[in-house]
C-alpha cells in the first residue's frame, strides 16, 4: 500500500473518470418528456396505430435513441452505453422468459380443458344466497391457479355475469366481485407475470414478495368478502340460474374430468417446494400439452 494513502484514495485513483459535464434537470427530462409526448400522440391522436401495429414498441426505441443522443452530447462513449444496455438486458432476461411461459401456460391450460374444468366444477357450487362472495372466491381460486386476471375474467367472469343477471343481480355488482377475486388471485399467484416481474426488478425473491403482499391483500380481500356477503343477503333474487346449457357446452367441447386438476396441483406443489419459476411454469406447459393429447384426443 502506498504511504500516506488509504485504500479508498487508491481505488479512486485507479478508476477511469469520464470527462462528462453534469446533466441539468432540464437535460435529464428531455428524453423522458419526448417519450411521453410520442406515446400521448399515439394514444390520443393516432388511435394507437401510428408507425404500425407495434407502434408503442417503435416509440420506446425512439425514446432510447433520444437518450443515446443526450449521452453523446455529454461525452458518454458508445461502448459504455452498449455495456449498460447489455447489463440491463441480462437483469430482465428471466422475467421476460417468465412472461413468455405465463402466456404459454394460459393457452395450453385453456385448450387442454384445465381452465374449462375449473369453470365447470366451480359453477356447480353457486347458490343465489351466496352468489357474490362465491363469485369472489371462484375468481380468486382460478386466478391463483392460472396466474392471470384477464383469463379469469374472460372465462369464468363472463359465465358468472350471465348467471347472476338471470337471477336479477345487478351486473355491476357481479363484475365487481369477479374483478376483486381475479386481481387478488393475480397478485398472489406465483404464476403471475407481474408478481414475478416485481421482485426481479426489486432484487428480492418471489416468495418474500408474496409474503409481504399478504399484509395488505389478505385484509383487503376479507373486507371485500364481508361486503359482498352483506350485499348478497340483502338482494332479492328473481328467476333461476339455468346453467345446464353452459355446462353442456363445456362438456361437449372438452373431455371434463377431475384428473385435469392433477396438472395445477403438480405446479402448485413445485412452487411450494420453491422450485424455480421457469421450471415450474415449463412443467405446467408440458403437462398441459400431454393432458390435451390424452384426455381430449385419445379418450
Amino acid at each position: 500500500m502506498q504511504e500516506g494513502k488509504n485504500l479508498t484514495e487508491i481505488k479512486i485513483e485507479d478508476q477511469k473518470i469520464l470527462d462528462n459535464k453534469e446533466l441539468s434537470m432540464k437535460e435529464a427530462l428531455i428524453p423522458v418528456l419526448f417519450l411521453m409526448a410520442l406515446l400521448a400522440y399515439n394514444i390520443f391522436f393516432a388511435d394507437g396505430v401510428w408507425l404500425g401495429d407495434y407502434s408503442n414498441q417503435f416509440i420506446l426505441l425512439i425514446g432510447g435513441l433520444a437518450a443515446a443522443i443526450m449521452g453523446f452530447l455529454n461525452k458518454v462513449p458508445l461502448k459504455r452505453m452498449i455495456n449498460e444496455v447489455v447489463e440491463n438486458w441480462k437483469s430482465v432476461l428471466i422475467p421476460i422468459m417468465i412472461l413468455f411461459l405465463v402466456g404459454a401456460l394460459a393457452g395450453t391450460w385453456l385448450v387442454s380443458g384445465i381452465i374449462p374444468a375449473m369453470v365447470y366444477y366451480g359453477l356447480q357450487v353457486l347458490s343465489p344466497e351466496i352468489f357474490l362472495p362465491a363469485s369472489v372466491i371462484i375468481a380468486a381460486i382460478i386466478s391463483i391457479a392460472t396466474g392471470s386476471s384477464w383469463t379469469t375474467s374472460a372465462t369464468v367472469g363472463i359465465a358468472l355475469v350471465g348467471i347472476g343477471s338471470a337471477l336479477g343481480i345487478p351486473s355491476g355488482m357481479i363484475a365487481g366481485a369477479v374483478i376483486s377475486g381475479a386481481y387478488f388471485g393475480d397478485k398472489m399467484s406465483p404464476l403471475s407475470d407481474t408478481t414475478n416481474l416485481a421482485p426481479a426488478m426489486a432484487g428480492t425473491d418471489l416468495f418474500t414478495h408474496i409474503k409481504y403482499m399478504t399484509f395488505t391483500t389478505v385484509p383487503t380481500i376479507l373486507i371485500t368478502l364481508v361486503v359482498f356477503a352483506v350485499l348478497s343477503a340483502t338482494i332479492e333474487t328473481s328467476g333461476s340460474a339455468d346453467i345446464s346449457a353452459l355446462l353442456g357446452s363445456i362438456d361437449s367441447s372438452f373431455n371434463i374430468t377431475p384428473w385435469l386438476f392433477v396438472v395445477p396441483l403438480v405446479v402448485i406443489a413445485m412452487i411450494l417446494m420453491k422450485t424455480k419459476p421457469l421450471i415450474a411454469l415449463g412443467t405446467g406447459v408440458v403437462l398441459a400439452g400431454v393432458s390435451r393429447y390424452y384426455f381430449n384426443l385419445m379418450c
